[in-house]
């Protein structure tokens, strides 16, 4: 889902389910390069180390038939489902869960979450609600008329809030099925008075509905491998976890309205006019968008409202939701975008009114093809047969079909923000396609997963829509003024989604930043999307964990990244490296080496510090014997001298003379005469380690650029320093340069004037001395000798 705003709201986390585990706080070594070890569950038969499915990994199916009746004048919907649901897991299910999320907006059976609440300075009169306890029935959510099996018989049901319980007269065991049907209704709610996802708008200009129907239908919870049943209470913003399946909807509304839908309409030749059908052909080759419905038609339709009834029906197959967008208002275009990689041919397709026509009809379905196409590059090829876009004043995705905004001015013209904002929704909502509608990650409970990944697919999309376009999110620098922030209003990426109080940043532009510094500042554009891939490619069709994630991203690229999960997504720790300081030295080709003599001492014997009990008891034991004291060949030098049998003068020093090294050829000389030395020192003050991107700028104007991996930092996390050799003056250092690293305090990342020069030596490399061998004092059989 795409939000507008970054929900800037001063409410506390009510906390998080995974922490940064500190193990040593107070160190230089905090523990930001140990592995995340036990913060990951274990792998197993299901779920593997390397980030894949298991050998044993299942999932369950559930299977729908619904008919649907739209009843536009009293804003009511009335429907029935039969479910067909299969278990493949291991387990004997005694019951089942299922979503109610229409409850949402009942006032006696939503979710009950609460935030805290002040008096406010002034309030609009129809968000006053007197306070009325106790709370009555609203008359909204879903209203159940009968739950039954197979046969017709009643099956007991509970309903829980926004969660229905259905008890199961039989266990369902391993390798069953389960047919069931439920009837229910609900009114509709007016979602741009109420909000939500789904809907209706009302457009007095012309007196016409809009309808956006989602989370329309009682829907199968997730039943999985790591958590059982996720029936966690749907409170408005953690979106939904569900299970794949086939679908085939029918759908009565008006007989004037358009239908755009999950899946493939299976009876255009029952709802579409003559000439439509004709569009509708000739836009199955087009190179542009095809109007199947003009915009003379809609605006005709809206004047001339039917009172005659059709039925559309849409199948869809291997997927996990179905929606549906119905309006008299709606224009209606498409054309084709072929997939290369599976050779698919996938109608894109937009449905929006007058008010969004100038925007709309130009990018709307352009921004789909394109969207498509550049997500199976980055991911895995579209499998679908149509990708829709509805223009709903909203952003909001489903399999095949999302909600968008961008409506134009009255007289036809549009702001570049809102053509932009319009651009990047459209590309955000078809987005989820991938991300969580194949790739099928929890978002009730982790925002991240599907939000965070989609929003840097978005990204990578925006970029190659248009060089100039104006990305929010994604680009590192963008994250700073979040990252800036006190500690007590941040919370991990690693949060659960209801209790995430900075929702946009947290759950999509952070995750989105992080993986855009991943990709083009610590792994590389190559390793990095060969291992985004492979984790596309794994779990497509499929329920990943972050540890999945986490696991495959390492496993495909060879890449240790522990440490960036560990402070990116569990730590609320910024990035502020700092240059501390610079230190300037100049190459002395002229120095000569000269032969030293230096006193040293002679090297003490070692014997143990302390006569312990093992020695003092093995000397007792009369059965023991030594093997020095049997093999007098064993007896060297040492064995005498720590026995007193040899006679050294431990104070006494003695004068030992160290060679001179070679001095420089005058070709060396001629080499190295212009050499300096920079030594910068880094400071960790931010706490989030990173790699060093460090440009130097030398006084001729030229300019050159180092990257030091982050492990620069992993013997101490708070210092780190960098020695380089020029040959020729830097003018300034510049840490940073491109703003990759989402530092919050870009002030102390530059270095202007440089220190005065002091001097080292350049001689010519003598052979290393021996492992081993004494260095400083003078072993005492040189002594003994002497």
């Amino acid at each position: 889902m795409k939000f507008k705003s970054l929900y800037l709201l001063s409410l506390c986390s009510l906390g998080a389910f995974a922490q940064n585990i500190q193990n040593n706080p107070g160190s230089n070594h905090g523990n930001k390069f140990e592995q995340l070890g036990t913060i990951l569950p274990t792998p197993n038969v299901y779920r593997t180390a390397s980030g894949a499915p298991g050998e044993k990994y299942w999932q369950q199916r559930a299977d729908y038939n619904i008919n649907a009746y739209l009843d536009e004048d009293k804003q009511h919907l009335k429907a029935s489902e039969t479910v067909t649901y299969y278990n493949n897991s291991p387990d004997t299910l005694d019951y089942l869960w299922l979503q109610l999320d229409e409850n949402e907006h009942s006032s006696v059976n939503n979710a009950g979450f609460e935030f805290s609440s002040t008096i406010p300075q002034a309030v609009t009169a129809d968000k006053l609600k007197i306070s009325e306890y106790p709370i009555k029935d609203n008359g909204y959510g879903v209203r159940i008329e009968k739950v039954t099996d197979a046969n017709g018989s009643p099956l007991k049901y509970t309903i829980n809030k926004t969660m229905m319980r259905i008890d199961l007269t039989t266990p369902l065991k391993k390798g069953e099925k389960i047919v069931f049907k439920v009837d229910w209704n609900y009114n509709i709610s007016d979602r741009m008075k109420d909000g939500g996802r789904g809907g209706y708008e009302y457009f007095p200009e012309d007196g016409n509905y809009l309808f956006t129907m989602t989370q329309w239908f009682p829907r199968m919870c997730v039943y999985s491998d790591f958590q059982g049943w996720q029936n966690h209470q749907f409170t408005g913003r953690g979106e939904f976890a569900l299970p794949f399946g086939n679908y085939k909807v029918s759908i009565n509304v008006p007989a004037d309205h358009v239908v755009g839908a999950t899946g493939e309409c299976k009876n255009y030749d029952q709802v579409m006019s003559s000439a439509q059908k004709q569009r509708w052909q000739k836009a199955q080759s087009a190179t542009a968008p095809i109007e199947i419905v003009t915009l003379d038609e809609a605006k005709k339709a809206e004047k001339n409202k039917s009172k005659e009834r059709k039925t559309w029906i849409f199948e869809a197959n291997d997927v996990r939701d179905f929606a549906w967008g119905s309006s008299r208002k709606f224009v209606w275009d498409a054309m084709p975008q072929v997939i290369a990689e599976n050779n698919n041919k996938v109608m894109c397709m937009s449905f929006y009114g007058k008010e969004a026509y100038p925007i709309y009809s130009k990018f709307s379905t352009r921004a789909v093809a394109h969207t498509i196409k550049t997500y199976s590059d980055f991911t895995i090829p579209y499998p679908y047969p149509v990708a829709q876009s509805v223009e709903a004043s909203n952003g909001m995705e489903y399999p095949m079909i999302c909600f968008n905004y961008g409506r134009a001015e009255k007289d036809g013209t549009y702001s570049e923000a809102t053509k932009n904002g319009m651009i990047g929704v459209v590309i955000h909502e078809v987005g989820h396609n991938f991300f969580p509608m194949i790739v099928n990650s929890d978002e009730r409970q982790w925002s991240w997963m599907d939000e965070g990944l989609n929003t840097f697919v978005e990204y990578l999309t925006e970029e190659l829509w248009d060089n100039k376009f104006p990305s929010k999110r994604g680009p590192a620098h963008t994250i700073v003024d979040y990252m800036k922030l006190p500690k007590d209003e941040l919370e991990p990426i690693m949060t659960n989604s209801e209790n995430i109080t900075r929702f946009g940043p947290n759950a999509y532009s952070k995750p989105a930043t992080g993986l855009n510094i991943l990709r083009e500042t610590i792994m590389g554009r190559e390793l990095f999307d060969k291992a985004f891939k492979t984790y596309a490619k794994r779990w497509a069709f499929r329920h990943p964990t972050p540890a999945d994630f986490f696991r495959t991203m390492e496993d495909a690229s060879a890449e240790d990244l522990d440490w960036f999960w560990r402070g990116w997504f569990y730590g609320t720790d910024p990035v502020d490296i700092a240059i501390e300081k610079v230190s300037v030295a100049k190459a002395d080709t002229d120095t000569k080496s000269m032969e030293k003599s230096t006193s040293v001492k002679v090297a003490k014997a070692e014997l143990p510090v302390f006569d312990d009990i093992s020695k003092v008891r093995n000397r007792e034991d009369k059965k023991i014997t030594f093997y020095t004291d049997k093999d007098k060949e064993a007896q060297d030098f040492y064995w005498r001298y720590d026995r007193g049998m040899e006679k050294v003068d431990p104070n006494k020093t003695f004068e030992v003379k160290t060679p001179a090294s070679e001095n420089l050829t005058g070709k060396d000389k001629e080499q190295f005469k212009d050499t300096y030395a920079y030594q910068v020192d880094f400071a960790n003050k931010g706490g989030l380690v990173m790699p060093l991107i460090v440009e130097f700028t030398f006084e001729d104007g030229s300019k050159t650029t180092d990257r030091a991996s982050a492990q620069i930092w992993r013997h101490n996390e708070q210092k780190a320093s960098k020695t380089y050799f020029f040959n020729k003056k830097v003018k300034s250092i510049q840490l940073d340069p491109m703003l990759e690293t989402a530092d919050i305090d870009t002030s102390n990342n530059y270095w202007g004037a440089m220190p005065e020069a002091s001097k080292f030596s350049i001689f010519k490399a003598k052979q290393n001395q021996a492992r081993g061998a004494a260095n400083g004092v003078m072993n005492p059989m040189q002594a003994a000798k002497k």
